[in-house]
């Protein structure tokens, strides 16, 4: 039976095992880069204990060894004790940096959930409504993306068994992603100490099968998604009086911005992300669209992280990366 720190109990007894399950498409490549940095390590470690032993017996008080002193220059050994290592370190230089750019490039069309970090809990919200609290229900075989931010401390999302591991801070999103690759249930947890109850805050992982995936959303659903819920708060805050489709209002037109290139006054542009649009929402004269007055109030300790969330969800349904450069965020 699998414990809750992803161990194994048999017959009454906890072992802890040596490595983690590898329960997703990132795993074994990380361990993989892991093993070859221990081999390295112990390698040139016997190497240079050897090279010591081999030298504190040749050369010990009374033994016949030649202690004429050698040459001060050999060309072929300075080169050989520089290419060598230059050379393994750029090789896991590259190799560590194609595995984290491809652990931090999420696939397109990845299922997309919200995270809220707080002490000393995690909540969880579906695009299709379904809340969870330290807990995440997912399918076997799908890419999922986590769209992470903290109400209070930085913490740290952390799940073992994918080995994946990502700041989560405040006043900003993070993301990461997996691909899980076996069903079963696995253990996250915090990973940063974040005050006196930071070992509790553990959670969850129910990777499920394809079709008892979509029976668990089903049945837990609240039939509102979290985009239908951002377009009534859009309409409830007003926010559709100037962010008008026809882009006529005071404010620009959302439709098609997410995700497309936003130039502003002054001349610069702007990626309009998820951290762009929460930003235009919380602080919307920190960035003035080009061709537009700052007349948007400020929504800050307004509106819920949850409603935030919502929100940005709502604004991503109006399309994205299609909109032209003056199809900003406020």
């Amino acid at each position: 039976m699998r414990g809750a720190a992803g161990g194994h109990q048999r017959r009454g007894v906890f072992v802890i095992p040596f490595f983690p399950d590898q329960a997703s498409t990132t795993a074994p490549e990380v361990d993989q880069l892991f093993a070859a940095l221990v081999a390295l390590a112990v390698l040139f470690s016997v190497l240079i204990f050897a090279t010591i032993a081999f030298f504190a017996i040749k050369y010990r008080k009374g033994s016949p060894a030649n202690r004429v002193n050698a040459s001060a220059q050999n060309v072929r050994l300075e080169v050989a004790w520089t290419v060598i290592p230059l050379c393994i370190t750029v090789g896991v230089f590259f190799w560590a940096s194609k595995l984290y750019i491809d652990e931090r490039t999420a696939p397109p069309g990845s299922m997309e959930v919200y995270v809220l970090a707080k002490q000393w809990m995690w909540k969880i919200q579906h695009q299709r409504g379904n809340r969870e609290i330290n807990e995440l229900h997912i399918p076997v075989g799908t890419p999922v993306k986590l769209i992470m931010t903290s109400q209070d401390v930085v913490h740290s999302f952390f799940i073992p068994a994918f080995r994946v591991k990502q700041d989560v801070l405040p006043g900003r999103y993070t993301t990461e992603w997996f691909t899980a690759t076996k069903p079963g249930v696995y253990s996250f947890l915090c990973a940063q100490y974040c005050g006196t109850s930071h070992a509790g805050m553990i959670g969850r992982v129910i990777v499920m099968k394809p079709e008892d995936f979509e029976q668990w959303l089903s049945g837990t659903a609240s039939g509102v998604t979290m985009s239908s819920a951002g377009s009534d708060l859009f309409q409830q805050f007003g926010c559709a009086t100037c962010h008008q489709s026809a882009g006529t209002g005071r404010g620009p037109s959302l439709v098609g911005v997410y995700g497309s290139s936003v130039r502003l006054e002054g001349g610069k542009s702007v990626l309009a992300d998820q951290d762009y649009i929460r930003e235009s929402i919380l602080d919307p004269s920190a960035k003035i669209v080009a061709g537009y007055k700052p007349l948007m109030p400020t929504f800050k300790n307004q509106i819920s992280p949850d409603q935030l969330s919502q929100l940005i969800e709502y604004v991503k349904s109006l399309g994205g990366a299609t909109h032209a450069a003056k199809g900003g965020g406020k």
